[in-house]
């Protein structure tokens, strides 16, 4: 059975740092797309960014040249390094992996959300 496990949120003010984790069990990493997408209060999941099996990142026009997605292969782990926070960026994040339903597309953030292994999430606030 598959399991996400997210860490790392926090609450930070505008211009912090936070680095997420998400470390995974029954699942296999560098295989299909892995990626993080967030939900703020009263809005509908986005896709933040996506790493696929060629290493291949995605991510939201939100979040570029401030994101960064990478995995520890060895530690089974998923991060985003996340700078430069704005309040905008205030929401649950969630780690979410492919089991290989789309693997004949491009893996991009856009169809983070629509994974089928969803972790529990995380809280980030930022404020300003």
């Amino acid at each position: 059975q598959v399991q996400l496990v997210e860490s790392g949120g926090g609450s930070v003010q505008t211009g912090g740092s936070l680095r997420l984790s998400c470390t995974a069990s029954g699942y296999t990493y560098n295989r299909y797309c892995m990626g993080w997408f967030r939900q703020a209060p009263g809005k509908g999941p986005e896709g933040v960014a996506a790493l696929g099996h060629d290493d291949r990142t995605s991510y939201a026009d939100s979040v570029k040249g401030r994101f960064t997605i990478s995995t520890d292969n060895a530690k089974n782990t998923l991060y985003l390094q996340m700078n430069s926070l704005e309040p905008e960026d205030t929401a649950v994040y969630y780690c979410a992996a492919d089991n290989g339903y789309w693997a004949g597309q491009q893996c991009t953030a856009l169809h983070v959300g629509d994974f089928i292994y969803l972790g529990r999430g995380t809280q980030v606030t930022v404020s300003s």
